[in-house]
């Protein structure tokens, strides 16, 4: 007898593949899907398997009728810090905005002087519980960004713990540089020397594999677009991709900077005008709604969800998970908050939060169930996809696989 051809193949499922030729969440109703070291080797009707499952396979297994979908990607996170800003959000619902509590130094320093304050094993110590909160609800890759370092050192930290965190819960971890996401106190008044020291500091990270794109905050209480493009254009130099914190509070044109830089993604615009969508059209660059700040920041301005449908801009959704604007340790909520805040449909938010959300990263390795994908697969306890959007909270996994295998307790 021949030695089984995959690894793992689960049987009585049914499939949302999220593959658009097969027409609603790519919907296969009796279906199999067998991995072979990690990847999918095959994904479809299980009267379509090339032979008897028996010999396909050395584990067989029942989906006992659940749903499987590519398991989801949170591709804009804050997850590394120390501290929480729990007074701050008391005082927004007192009346008191964001900037205005930036300015008077809470916000984003706030959380800086918490995270410069602690050692490696304390920042490790509180990611790990996040992110073993995103992964029991289905994550299994996630963009970790700094910006709460704000110096050489605090920035490597918060790098560092970023690749730990991956390594200790089996998530595919990508890093993102943001030193570019605050003027810290030592730089008052001399944001563009701040920019060259940042500029000066990313290549030691890059050559210590500490980062896969480059990210900044373009907005008046952030890094003026001038500054941003110098910062972009040392990333571009490094061949680093880079993504944008654009256009979230004010219109400064964030989504066409990222877009002259053929960007990964341009995050939150939700003040984001239309010749810029139409420059990330062009472009190919993602359009990240991050429902979960817009939520907690009681905001009313919407992103231009027209505009991107309409240019054919991909829209991926996002946890932002964060101490101060967004303190969201679930996908599926962003996803339903998106449904409900931007009006996106539950299968639009599903796309957002696997193959949308994977090329905001740049990853075109995952988020669908198809040949040759990862074969990170997120098995479910629904009768609908739409539930995943419609269950405010509970636990829906049944089982979640990274390239196939579940992953390890911590």
């Amino acid at each position: 007898m021949s030695a089984p051809r995959w690894d793992g193949l689960l049987l009585d499922a049914r499939l949302a593949t999220l593959r658009e030729e097969l027409g609603a969440y790519g919907a296969i109703a009796d279906g199999a899907i067998g991995w072979k070291d990690g990847v999918i080797a095959f994904a479809g009707r299980r009267d379509e398997l090339p032979g008897d499952p028996a010999t396909l396979a050395t584990t067989v297994e029942s989906a006992g009728g659940r749903w499987l979908t590519p398991a989801l990607v949170d591709c804009h996170t804050h997850l590394v810090f120390a501290g929480d800003r729990a007074p701050e959000f008391e005082r927004r619902l007192q009346g008191v905005s964001y900037e205005t509590i930036a300015r008077e130094g809470g916000g984003i320093l706030s959380t800086v002087r918490a995270t410069r304050a602690a050692d490696e094993e304390a920042l490790l110590a509180a990611a790990l519980p996040r992110a073993l909160a995103l992964r029991a609800d289905g994550v299994a890759t996630v963009e970790i960004k700094s910006g709460y370092g704000l110096d050489f050192d605090s920035e490597r930290k918060m790098l560092r713990v970023a690749r730990r965190v991956g390594a200790e819960t089996g998530l595919d971890v990508r890093t993102t540089y943001l030193a570019a996401h605050a003027l810290p106190p030592e730089y008052a008044g001399r944001a563009d020397d701040y920019i060259a020291a940042a500029i000066e500091w990313l290549p030691r990270l890059h050559g210590e594999g500490l980062v896969d794109a480059v990210d900044a905050f373009c907005e008046g209480i952030g890094f003026s677009p001038a500054q941003t493009r110098r910062l972009f254009d040392a990333a571009r130099a490094l061949g680093l991709p880079v993504k944008l914190h654009a256009d979230q509070l004010s219109d400064l044109g964030g989504g066409g900077i990222v877009a002259d830089y053929a960007g990964l993604s341009a995050d939150h615009i939700e003040w984001t005008n239309g010749e810029a969508v139409t420059a990330m059209a062009r472009a190919g660059t993602v359009a990240v709604l991050l429902p979960g700040a817009f939520h907690v920041l009681r905001e009313t301005k919407l992103p231009p969800l027209d505009a991107l449908r309409a240019h054919g801009v991909a829209m991926a959704v996002a946890t932002d998970l964060n101490p101060g604007t967004a303190p969201l340790q679930s996908l599926r909520l962003a996803m339903a908050l998106a449904c409900t805040h931007f009006r996106l449909t539950p299968e639009e938010a599903l796309r957002g939060a696997t193959v949308h959300a994977a090329a905001a990263l740049g990853l075109r390795d995952r988020g669908r169930l198809a040949l040759g994908q990862r074969a990170d697969i997120a098995e479910w306890s629904i009768a609908h996809p739409a539930e995943l959007c419609y269950w405010l909270g509970g636990s829906l996994l049944h089982t979640l696989r990274l390239r196939g295998t579940p992953p390890p307790p911590l």
